[in-house]
C-alpha cells in the first residue's frame, strides 16, 4: 500500500476514505498511535492515523510523533495535513474560527524532538516551521467552506495534558501570539527532518484562561465543541486533499539537501 498525503488527526476522520484498509506497522521508534488507514478522497491516495489512538489512549505528551511521520513516509507521504483543536489567545478569534498558522513556539518540555540524536548533528532549517503551498491550499479550502478564516498567525504548543493557567494565558497573548495547543511540536519539526510538507489546520474550541473572565476551559467542553463541528472539518480537509498539487514545488522536499544524514530515510 501506498499513499501520496497524510492526515493526522482524532477518529472523527475515518469517514474520510474511501476504500480504506488498515496496516499494521512498526518503525524504527516503535508501532505508531494505531493502526494506519489507507484510502482514496477523490483521486488522492491518503493515509490517516489517529493522532491519540482510537480510544484517545496517549497524552500529547506521550504520543509517538516519531513513530507517525515515520510510518507515513515510509507509505510513500510527502504532504501532511494536521487538523486539531486549539483554545484562542485573541478574542476576536472565538470558537469556530480556523487558523492556519505560520508560525510556531514550543513550550514543551522533555519530548524527544529530532531523528538524528545518534551518528552526529543534523541541523536543519525551521525558520519557516510550515508548507507555504499547504498553507496557501489550507486557507482556500477554509475559505470557500464558509469558516472564519485566519492566514497566519503563531501556535504556542504547551507541554498539556493540563491547561494553561490564567497567567500563563496571559502572558502567551502578551507575546502576539494567536493560539495554544498541545500536539503541535514536535510533530511538524519532525516532518520537517523527514523533508515532508506540512500543514496545521487548527480548530479554535475555547477562548483559552485568561483571554476573558470566566472559568477556564475544561477537556469535556473541548471534545463537545470539536464533535459539533467534526463533519465541517471532515468536509475541510478532504478539500483541502484535493486541492494540494501533484508535484511539489515548495522548498520542503528540498530540506535536506546537502545535509549528510547518520541513516537512510524510507
Amino acid at each position: 500500500m501506498r499513499a501520496d498525503i497524510g492526515v493526522i488527526g482524532g477518529s472523527g476522520f475515518y469517514s474520510l476514505l474511501d476504500d480504506a484498509e488498515e496496516i499494521t506497522l512498526t518503525t524504527p521508534y516503535g508501532p505508531p498511535s494505531d493502526v494506519v488507514t489507507v484510502g482514496r478522497i477523490g483521486s488522492r491516495s491518503v493515509a490517516f492515523i489517529p493522532r491519540h489512538g482510537r480510544d484517545h489512549r496517549f497524552p500529547p505528551h506521550r504520543i509517538p510523533y516519531r513513530a507517525n511521520l515515520w510510518a507515513l513516509r515510509a507509505l510513500g507521504v510527502r504532504q501532511v495535513l494536521a487538523p486539531s483543536a486549539v483554545g484562542s489567545l485573541k478574542a476576536e478569534h472565538g470558537p469556530g474560527t480556523i487558523v492556519v498558522p505560520d508560525q510556531i513556539v514550543d513550550r514543551t518540555s522533555g519530548r524527544v524532538q529530532t531523528y538524528y540524536d545518534m551518528g552526529g548533528a543534523v541541523h536543519v532549517s525551521f525558520a519557516d516551521p510550515y508548507c507555504p503551498s499547504g498553507r496557501e491550499v489550507a486557507v482556500s479550502a477554509a475559505q470557500a467552506g464558509q469558516w472564519n478564516t485566519v492566514d497566519g498567525g503563531t501556535l504556542v504548543v504547551i507541554e498539556g495534558p493540563r491547561f494553561s493557567s490564567r497567567a500563563e494565558s496571559q502572558w502567551f497573548a502578551a507575546n502576539g501570539w494567536t493560539i495554544v495547543g498541545m500536539t503541535g511540536f514536535p510533530e511538524s519539526i519532525l516532518a520537517r527532518e523527514l523533508a515532508l510538507c506540512y500543514t496545521s489546520l487548527s480548530l479554535v474550541t475555547d477562548l483559552d484562561a485568561g483571554v476573558e473572565a470566566g472559568e477556564g476551559v475544561t477537556h469535556d467542553e473541548v471534545l463537545a465543541f470539536f464533535a459539533q463541528n467534526v463533519a465541517r472539518m471532515r468536509t475541510l480537509v478532504a478539500d483541502a486533499v484535493k486541492a494540494l498539487p501533484e508535484d511539489r514545488t515548495c522548498p520542503c522536499g528540498s530540506t535536506l539537501d546537502g545535509i549528510k544524514l547518520p541513516f537512510d530515510l524510507p
